[in-house]
């Protein structure tokens, strides 16, 4: 059961993921949470940084595709600027979302790595399906309060798997 919540990978943040370590690995897609993935959930748009990092990103041809169970007023202004396909109220661990990403992509499971923050929602519904996933940590501190509630899941769910050794990296 466990193995659901476990990540393919682990990152920091997300512009420590390289484009040219996404193309070593055949990936070819990205479907990414928004809030606490990509930037903090009350900030309206994406930094410099993380403006560079999708630049880079696109320059290396993989396609991106913003899935979040936030409403489309709010993924909407972040992703329109940046002109970043997006799916919102995705109802995340719900596979419906990620399947619908797959198609916007034209892309196949194995060329596509979905990027989270949370255990629950980002990678039990891409492992679900089985894609690759990679967990980041929380860019923000503060959660609304359903993330609060999965916050404390999680902390359980990642005791269990450090204690059978399934992960090794700290929080």
């Amino acid at each position: 059961m466990l193995h659901y919540f476990l990540p393919s990978q682990f990152a920091k943040r997300v512009i420590d993921i390289t484009p040219d370590e996404l193309k070593e690995k055949g990936v070819r897609g990205i479907i990414t949470d928004l809030d606490n993935t990509l930037v903090e959930w009350d900030r309206p748009g994406a930094t410099p940084e993380l403006a560079a990092w999708f630049e880079a990103i696109k320059q290396a041809g993989i396609k991106v595709v913003i899935v979040s169970n936030n409403n489309k007023r709010r993924v909407q202004s972040f992703a329109e600027p940046l002109g970043i396909p997006f799916i919102f109220e995705a109802r995340k661990p719900l596979t419906r979302a990620f399947l619908q990403a797959l198609a916007m992509m034209g892309l196949k499971k194995e060329e596509v790595v979905v990027i989270g923050d949370q255990l629950l929602t980002d990678v039990l519904g891409g492992n679900r399906l089985g894609l690759n996933t990679i967990l980041v940590v929380p860019i923000a501190q503060t959660d609304g309060l359903w993330t609060r509630f999965n916050r404390k899941i999680e902390r359980k769910i990642l005791h269990a798997m450090r204690k059978k050794g399934m992960i090794y990296w700290e929080e």
